[in-house]
């Protein structure tokens, strides 16, 4: 795979072309291609999760001096969820680099979500490697820190289960529910794909690492698809 055309879009030319392609690679990959050299992007979705992070804390620390931990807590998440990362990363056209298993290639849907916000990680370990926290303070600054005040005025910070439960009580009288759709993955990489339902009304499904998760980003799509954002 050749990633010099998204080398060229963003300005950023890795000293290490190994770790870029490495970042791209999802372990269904290595699986239908054991005879290459690859590594899959696991190790570097780790270290860029926890390098985001905290150049998010940082940002929203110095941004919003007079809010609440739990306020810069819910905007952080609103920054670095599955919806927002794979959004960024859409746009950025990592879907056109993504190294994956002829299988995964025709899943277009939430799997794919899921994909792009893990890939969206690891290229930010990856960058973090390859040219060090400040080059990648400007990254994660330009394409994610860049959407905190579109969040923070529509309001797509706040809990999204609990604001999801009050317009559904307001409006249709209902306490929403939610069921599992599918569970897959090792006990120690599970992951959920949760639905919302108001009555009999499926309203909008949401992936996550956790039910919790998977919880909340159905909620917020479900907000999305209710018009109640």
């Amino acid at each position: 795979m050749d990633f010099s055309k998204f080398e060229d879009q963003l300005g950023i030319f890795f000293k290490n072309k190994g770790l870029l392609q490495m970042a791209f690679t999802h372990r269904s990959y290595i699986n239908e291609n054991r005879k290459g050299t690859f590594e899959h992007n696991e190790r570097l979705e780790f270290l860029g999760d926890a390098v985001l992070e905290l150049i998010c804390t940082h940002f929203l620390f110095n941004k919003y001096p007079d809010k609440t931990e739990g306020d810069l807590t819910s905007y952080r998440s609103a920054l670095v969820n599955a919806i927002t990362l794979s959004e960024v990363a859409s746009k950025l056209g990592m879907n056109e680099f993504l190294l994956l298993s002829k299988g995964e290639t025709k899943d277009t849907g939430r799997a794919r979500q899921y994909i792009l916000a893990n890939t969206m990680e690891a290229f930010i370990g990856a960058l973090f490697l390859d040219q060090g926290y400040d080059v990648t303070e400007v990254f994660i600054k330009k394409y994610i820190l860049s959407l905190i005040d579109g969040i923070v005025a529509n309001k797509a910070w706040l809990d999204a289960k609990s604001f999801f439960q009050e317009k559904a009580q307001e409006i249709d009288g209902i306490t929403p529910s939610y069921t599992v759709l599918k569970e897959t993955g090792p006990d120690h990489d599970k992951h959920f794909t949760m639905v919302v339902s108001i009555g009999r009304e499926q309203v909008a499904t949401g992936d996550g690492k956790s039910k919790q998760d998977a919880e909340q980003a159905a909620a917020a799509a479900g907000l999305k698809a209710k018009g109640w954002l």
